[in-house]
């Protein structure tokens, strides 16, 4: 593997760089590089302190300016700009409701998924919620993650036997998760879509 070749500093960044890009591109996953970290700390080439510190800092660092980027960006974004085709309005109002009644905790939820919790924080911005309602059930909740897939990771270092298993059950459980929250996503927007305003 080419990464057994870097210095430990550099395999820190490149996990770190990898966990935050998911902010920018959803379909190259975090929890990927967070778990190989765990899986490189388990056999020995690095610590999962420092697998967990890179890969968390930097992927709510990453949440966190598309947060920032949005709010300060986004309403302009989708009032004039692309977004105007994905979503109306009447949507994004929609939307600004939803986040001040539930905001944390479907913020703090989303965190769990691949693919939704890169797109949570566009729509969090471009509505104008407030940082604090953003910032901590994102770090709280990706710590409990990324802690967690550190863990599996170093145990399936130690224990490659079961990797395979214990890969296959996550990955299923939280595909189909994401998968059921997405199909409920895009039926609200094509159902709200031709919607009058109330």
């Amino acid at each position: 593997m080419w990464m057994n070749r870097l210095p430990e500093a550099a395999l820190y960044l490149v996990l770190g760089i990898g966990a935050g890009v998911e902010n920018v591109f959803p379909a190259i996953p975090a929890d990927t590089f967070v778990a190989l970290g765990g899986f490189l700390a388990g056999a020995g080439e690095l610590s999962a302190r420092w697998v967990f510190l890179a890969t968390w800092l930097s992927n709510v660092g990453g949440a966190l300016l598309v947060f920032r980027l949005s709010h300060n960006h986004g309403p302009a974004f989708f009032e004039r700009g692309l977004g105007r085709h994905l979503v109306r309005p009447h949507q994004m109002r929609r939307m600004g409701i939803f986040y001040e009644r539930w905001g944390t905790s479907a913020i703090f939820l989303s965190r769990f998924l691949p693919g939704v919790r890169a797109v949570v924080p566009v729509f969090a911005g471009a509505t104008h919620q407030p940082w604090s309602r953003v910032a901590l059930p994102i770090a709280t909740a990706s710590a409990l993650w990324y802690g967690g897939l550190v863990q599996i990771g170093l145990l399936a270092g130690r224990n490659l036997d079961r990797l395979g298993s214990i890969v296959d059950r996550l990955n299923t459980t939280v595909g189909v998760v994401a998968g059921l929250v997405g199909l409920l996503v895009v039926r609200w927007w094509y159902r709200t879509r031709h919607d009058h305003d109330e």
